[in-house]
């Protein structure tokens, strides 16, 4: 065998023994949503805080089923304080369908929506928003939504928008991120 074949097929290996591995320490069997849609979201969040990207917010977007739109907050990494998980995925979802109207779609993330986050899926006509924390889990690992919920009048008018669901999962995955050293903004 020539060495430049010798060389592929040692690299080719290499790839298919080592990209398992990393995608089974990406899916972290701990933490286990009952809805494929949530685990898809948490897997997000787990990669984003993995980096150091930012808080624990993962995000799917989904629409007939399928997975159309996905993101986790990006808000240290991009030095962005909009670029929240659920916006990151609203962008990833129109970016792929080509338009700005997600009619038709539900989304699924990891904590009740901000109200910034809240007004984009409101904007993005967004027919459901699933969360797994609730806004007091979100304060309990340091984020403030409370305070800009005040501002904006509260959410009692959207108990049919929004829907918890997996909350013991995403408690799992905000706990992790308790324990990791983490920069708070």
């Amino acid at each position: 065998m020539d060495p430049l074949r010798r060389i592929l097929s040692v690299a080719i290996a290499l790839i298919i023994t080592v990209l398992p591995a990393a995608s089974a320490e990406a899916a972290d069997p701990e933490i286990t949503a009952e809805s494929p849609y949530m685990q898809v979201a948490i897997e997000e969040a787990l990669e984003g805080i993995a980096n150091g990207d930012g808080g624990p917010f993962g995000s799917a977007i989904v629409k007939d089923g399928v997975i159309v739109g996905q993101g986790h907050n990006r808000v240290l990494k991009d030095n962005d304080p909009t670029c929240h998980g659920e916006v990151a995925a609203i962008r990833d979802a129109c970016a792929k369908l080509g338009t700005y109207d997600l009619t038709g779609c539900v989304i699924y993330t990891t904590g009740e929506p901000c109200p910034m986050c809240l007004f984009a899926c409101k904007w993005a006509n967004l027919e459901t928003v699933y969360y797994g924390c609730t806004i007091d889990d979100n304060a309990i690992i340091g984020f403030r939504d409370e305070e800009f919920d005040a501002l904006a009048g509260g959410r009692d008018q959207l108990a049919d928008y929004l829907i918890c669901v997996d909350r013991d999962a995403c408690l799992q995955l905000f706990q992790r991120y308790s324990e990791m050293a983490h920069e708070l903004y």
